[in-house]
């Protein structure tokens, strides 16, 4: 009876150890789920590749196991899919996962890490978690170097969030380190006069512009003005952009003082530009670029009306900021009429600050050292006027000397800002609030004997 019993249960084991082996999934059947993920994502169809990326993870598991690495990748693939719909937190988890999962079995040299690195780190930026996305895209920048050579053209995607990643955590010297990386990879990788350097050039050129270096700026919009005509013609929308910077770096510089310390000669110089009531020099080379980038946009077919806007928003800026109220406003008015064609009104929305000058004690003016120097702060709210102007400014919270506050005070009361617009009009916008940080100089404790 014994010996029956166990042919009985030897012979259930193998009908259940068959069915297990008809059930267990194929490579064959990953691949076609695979295929179907990438037909979905490719189009761009990111809730429908979700749960079709989903079953993949799911079939990897059941077929190799939840630790082995042939999970890395369904896992980067949903976590990427995660990601393209704004769920950072899940994608976060997915790319961590995978993470774990390849340095448990390889090097850390390993190329599989730089996908799950790079959108670790992209998802952290997106979430405005600075110092984790920092690490993560600089050993993702770091890992391609090690790789694929110092100056491989494959880093810049990744630079782009590090470098806002620095600038958030104002870490400057490491933003300008990589400012200065990116834009030699981009002329080592495509040549120094090749259209593709549209885009550094012009990134390179905001970032000194936000550092106050619009004389090198402009020589940055320069070149690109020139690779973009070689390339397009006079007339050209390639100019657009280029053009767009130059005007913007003689507003700002007009607006904020010069580069102390010129590094080369401006190539837009003129000697018989107008002379402003604060005895600065506004260059009409801007306004004239600007004019140049309008024609360019206009003598396009299609013409893009958002681009078309944004250009004369800057126009805008340019009269308010030199004191032409009228001109600015109407100015406004027709950005207005081309934003809505395309949707795109938001910019107009909201008031926006053009010129300001802290007071010699701001964080942004002051000389005095972090070690020799104490934070305060003075916090503001007033009215921006339908002209651009500031109205009613009133301190209502600070921890700085009464003066302090007093200057600061004074200084938004210059200050000059685009208005807010509703349905194409200026308006008043009540209740816009500032917060300025001062330096206090630290007093020295004498040592008693």
């Amino acid at each position: 009876m014994q010996r029956h019993t166990i042919r009985w249960l030897t012979a259930c084991l193998a009908v259940w150890a068959g069915a297990q082996t008809a059930l267990a999934v194929t490579d064959e059947e990953r691949q076609a789920v695979y295929r179907e993920f990438r037909q979905l994502f490719d189009t761009r169809r990111y809730e429908e590749a979700l749960p079709v990326a989903d079953r993949l993870v799911k079939m990897t598991i059941e077929q190799y196991g939840e630790n082995d690495r042939a999970l890395a990748n369904p896992l980067t693939n949903r976590g990427t899919v995660y990601y393209r719909i704004k769920n950072y937190e899940a994608a976060e988890k997915d790319y961590q996962r995978s993470l774990e999962i390849l340095e448990a079995t390889g090097g850390a040299t390993d190329r599989q890490l730089l996908r799950p690195l790079h959108g670790l780190g992209a998802a952290h930026f997106a979430e405005a978690e600075y110092v984790d996305a920092s690490v993560a895209l600089k050993r993702a920048v770091d890992l391609s170097r090690n790789l694929d050579g110092l100056f491989n053209a494959g880093q810049l995607q990744i630079l782009d969030p590090l470098i806002s990643s620095y600038i958030a955590l104002n870490l400057m010297n490491e933003a300008e380190k990589e400012q200065q990386y990116a834009l030699r990879v981009a002329e080592t990788a495509y040549g120094k006069n090749d259209v593709r350097m549209l885009k550094p050039l012009d990134r390179y050129g905001r970032w000194l512009e936000q550092i106050g270096r619009y004389t090198t700026a402009r020589l940055m919009y320069a070149r690109a003005l020139t690779i973009a005509e070689k390339s397009g013609g006079r007339g050209t929308t390639l100019a657009v952009d280029p053009l767009l910077g130059i005007a913007r770096s003689y507003r700002l510089e007009f607006v904020n003082g010069a580069e102390e310390v010129p590094t080369a000669p401006d190539p837009f110089v003129d000697n018989d530009m107008p002379i402003s009531s604060e005895g600065q020099r506004l260059n009409p080379d801007g306004e004239r670029a600007l004019r140049l980038a309008l024609n360019a946009l206009e003598g396009a077919t299609p013409v893009d009306q958002k681009k078309r806007g944004q250009t004369l928003v800057e126009l805008g800026d340019w009269y308010m900021s030199a004191g032409a109220l009228t001109k600015g406003l109407d100015t406004y008015r027709e950005a207005w009429k081309a934003l809505s064609e395309a949707n795109a009104v938001e910019l107009l929305q909201m008031p926006r600050l053009l010129a300001y000058r802290p007071p010699p004690t701001s964080a942004r003016r002051s000389r005095l050292g972090p070690d020799e120097s104490e934070e305060r702060y003075v916090e503001l709210r007033y009215t921006v006027t339908r002209d651009g102007r500031t109205s009613d400014v009133q301190t209502v919270s600070a921890d700085a000397s009464e003066s302090a506050q007093k200057a600061v005070v004074s200084a938004m009361k210059k200050a000059r800002y685009a208005p807010r617009f509703v349905n194409g009009e200026p308006v008043d916008t009540p209740n816009v609030t500032w917060r300025e940080i001062i330096l206090v100089k630290v007093k020295q404790q004498t040592a008693s004997n």
